[in-house]
């Protein structure tokens, strides 16, 4: 009768929304929290079924335990502030250095040509690889752990925004040079507008790499954070503990990238959609 009606007004009918738009407008909305719980529900039923030994694969109420207590005993609140401290510190001085040399390597061809085939040379060896070298130079102390993480976070912020400064498209610069620019204008208005992209994703990159370099940093010649946490629990064979640490590490590191997404959407907004 719809459809007859429809017909007779002259009218195309509304066809209903497909079944993958309506899974894909569904999955944007809830669809984290359906992954999650799918994932530690079938968690959940290995450790029920008992397939795997809890020192191996501990159940998901074993990994909440050792969170609790942790918690309970001081150590998890000391360790995540001690953490993040080294983490935010390293990070700030490695995208200050950063964004500051890629705006030079970018668009001064002479400090191109003197540090950038230095710079990639650099950029295939891990922050693993590095440790040793930061404590010999900077002790088993906070030094060698800023260390470890700037290197790390300057070197993918570097590439980005040299990157953007690079590329920006001449037909802008012509443009604002025609329209009678000066250089400082030229650069506050074209040049950065348009490597602002670059820069953000370097940026949000740097945070994800920031607590992977912490970690590695951490596991040695520390006595204090999650990543020497970690490395205790695997001395003691505690694995509830690993987990826990490995979880609360993948939710920071989640927190402070959508952070840093939602402000590079506010500050890069023609950029959207």
């Amino acid at each position: 009768m719809a459809v007859s009606a429809a017909k007779a007004s002259g009218k195309r009918p509304v066809a209903a929304p497909h079944w993958s738009a309506r899974l894909s407008l569904w999955a944007g909305r809830g669809g984290p929290l359906v992954s999650f719980g799918f994932v530690l529900g079938l968690w959940a039923l290995v450790g029920l079924s008992g397939a795997t030994p809890e020192a191996i694969f501990p159940a998901p109420w074993s990994v909440w335990s050792a969170t609790v207590e942790m918690w309970e005993n001081g150590t998890l609140p000391s360790d995540l502030q001690v953490s993040l401290t080294r983490a935010a510190i390293g990070f700030l001085i490695g995208a200050s250095l950063g964004v500051s040399l890629g705006l030079m390597t970018g668009r001064i061809a002479l400090v191109r040509l003197l540090l950038n085939p230095f710079l990639n040379l650099l950029r295939p060896i891990p922050a693993i690889a590095l440790v040793p070298v930061a404590i010999v130079w900077f002790g088993i102390g906070e030094g060698s752990k800023y260390f470890v993480v700037s290197y790390t976070v300057f070197l993918t912020v570097w590439f980005n925004t040299h990157h953007g400064m690079e590329y920006v498209p001449e037909t802008y610069l012509r443009a604002a040079r025609s329209l009678g620019a000066s250089r400082l204008r030229e650069f506050l208005t074209v040049i950065l507008p348009a490597a602002a992209p670059h820069i953000f994703a370097g940026i949000r990159l740097g945070v994800a790499l920031a607590f992977l370099s912490l970690v590695a940093a951490e596991l040695s010649g520390a006595s204090q954070g999650l990543g020497f946490r970690l490395q205790e629990a695997r001395q003691y064979i505690r694995t509830d503990r690993m987990f826990a640490l490995l979880i609360i590490l993948g939710i920071l590191g989640a927190c402070v990238d959508y952070i840093v997404h939602r402000i590079g959407q506010k500050l890069v907004h023609w950029e959207q959609g």
